[in-house]
């Protein structure tokens, strides 16, 4: 099935005052996903966030215990894996790039298909896999650029740790703490982790797009004067406004919060499964080259 997405630029023309103010969506749950006996998670699509997502398309939060899609292409995005430091074993990565080794707990892998790749993740036996999947758009001009990619292991990502705190800069700055940087668009990817009665303070840029899921337990996510409750496995998007915004994260009974941040592309797209592209005509040549073998291969 394909998709489409409007840029919000062109809704919110008519009304330029509300780009002084911060954007937020209701808190939202996933649609469960199941697929065989190893595969299960919370996914989350861009139309269900009314624009708000962007520049992010879906995030699967899921579990994988058996290797469950095989080798398959990719275009027009980026396609981001973040472990969680509680998966147990390793997670096998592929790709056309020439890329064969194993993610650990923790790591990031980050795939910019550009104009097409092939790639497959799998636990090898015995694994159990517990990560985000995440399809970051590229813009019109970044579409077809050839593919490139970036692992960052765990073990070298700075963490932000005391009062009842624990955060992994897996990508990207807060609080001055500088982590890696993507082979696409910037994008900061917090793992905010909080004792109870504890909390946590991101200064976010002015015009941005910002997406916080909760892991585990509930939190408070206060922007702009205004509070709003996450329960365990909801989400929540917003835009910032023209000035920096503090963001607060709060939990009375302890949670684990991702926090994922970008620059809003607001350009249109149409999603096809794994393809993200600016026009129909670009997702049928996408289609086609995968075909015929023009996207490379896995040996």
């Amino acid at each position: 099935m394909t998709t489409q997405n409007e840029p919000r630029s062109t809704r919110r023309e008519a009304d330029a005052a509300i780009l002084h103010a911060v954007e937020l969506s209701v808190p939202t749950h996933a649609q469960p996903l199941h697929i065989g006996d190893g595969f299960e998670a919370l996914s989350f699509k861009h139309k269900q966030f009314h624009g708000l997502m962007d520049p992010l398309v879906m995030v699967d939060h899921f579990t994988m215990t058996e290797p469950t899609f095989g080798a398959h292409p990719h275009a027009g995005m980026s396609a981001v894996s973040v472990l969680f430091e509680d998966s147990e074993g390793s997670f096998h990565n592929r790709d056309s790039l020439g890329n064969d080794f194993d993610l650990l707990p923790g790591d990031l892998y980050w795939l910019k298909a550009g104009r097409g790749a092939v790639h497959d993740e799998a636990p090898l036996s015995g694994a159990r896999t517990h990560a985000l999947q995440i399809f970051v758009n590229l813009p019109a001009r970044m579409k077809h650029d050839a593919p490139d990619s970036l692992h960052v292991p765990g073990a070298t990502m700075p963490v932000i740790e005391g009062d009842g705190q624990r955060v992994r800069v897996v990508l990207g700055e807060t609080q001055g703490v500088v982590g890696a940087s993507s082979p696409a668009l910037p994008l900061t990817i917090l793992d905010v982790q909080l004792e109870a009665g504890r909390g946590y303070t991101h200064d976010m840029p002015a015009s941005q797009g910002a997406w916080l899921h909760t892991v585990r337990g509930d939190a408070s996510i206060r922007i702009d004067g205004r509070t709003t409750h996450l329960a365990e496995g909801e989400a929540i998007a917003l835009r910032s406004g023209s000035a920096r915004t503090m963001l607060e994260i709060h939990s009375s009974a302890g949670s684990q919060v991702v926090l994922l941040q970008g620059t809003p592309i607001d350009e249109r797209f149409v999603q096809q499964g794994p393809f993200v592209m600016s026009t129909c005509d670009e997702l049928r040549a996408a289609t086609a080259d995968y075909a015929a073998g023009r996207l490379g291969s896995i040996d």
